[in-house]
């Protein structure tokens, strides 16, 4: 298999990428489809939908080995069974996402809320069929019975004028948000959890890469985020 086309996200790193499709509504990504793939032709029709999935590759996951229990972030160090979870580390490293379809293009797409680092493989785009694969009674399995408290994400003086000046230069992008709902997911490892108020054998602050800021914050509690600061790369 190879892939149509390589995903343009504003998630430059693995760190920080939602784990799930749709949690950041406001992430827009975009698919430039090969030539060769005539997408003038193969995207007719695609235009109609609402939602498409794409296919896709783990193209930076580094472990090899093999196994057949997994630790999902949400039950916080407890295992399930690989099949049972979405983890990354899988027998083959195929991606499958629901994302909302914003626009056809002449020679791709622009999808919102997807789950993706930059760079991501994609291998196809097939349309949702909500009267074929929705199912209202689906049961959900083990995450219906993880309740997690909401988690409040605040700015220090400093980085609250950064975000201003950030948005000022982009103001086509839902900076703001897209920040705010990438915090309230917590992208922290689990291992990195429960020394919010206490003396820390890991470091307790961190950064996530959005479009070209980096954004430093600090779980203050399990349930308050401050963002400190923001640093800028130029390409």
């Amino acid at each position: 298999m190879e892939p149509i086309g390589y995903l343009e996200s504003c998630f430059r790193d693995k760190f920080g990428t939602p784990r799930q499709p749709g949690l950041v509504k406001q992430a827009w990504a975009r698919l430039k489809i090969r030539a060769d793939l005539q997408p003038e032709e193969s995207l007719q029709g695609l235009e109609g939908f609402s939602h498409v999935w794409l296919v896709w590759i783990f193209h930076q996951n580094k472990v090899a080995r093999f196994h057949a229990k997994v630790h999902p972030p949400r039950l916080e160090g407890k295992s399930m069974g690989l099949f049972a979870t979405r983890s990354p580390h899988r027998p083959n490293p195929i991606g499958l996402s629901l994302v909302e379809l914003i626009k056809v293009e002449k020679d791709g797409i622009i999808v919102a809320g997807a789950d993706l680092v930059d760079g991501t493989p994609i291998l196809d785009i097939k349309p949702y069929l909500p009267e074929v694969e929705a199912i209202p009674n689906a049961r959900t399995g083990w995450p219906a019975e993880v309740v997690k408290d909401p988690i409040h994400v605040e700015f220090t003086d400093h980085a609250e004028a950064l975000m201003k000046e950030w948005e000022a230069r982009n103001p086509d992008k839902s900076l703001r948000e897209i920040v705010e709902e990438t915090l309230k997911l917590d992208p922290r490892p689990v291992v990195y959890r429960g020394y919010e108020e206490k003396e820390s054998p890991y470091r307790n602050e961190h950064a996530v890469r959005l479009f070209d800021g980096d954004i430093h914050f600090k779980f203050e509690t399990p349930t308050l985020v401050r963002v400190f600061d923001i640093l800028f790369t130029h390409n």
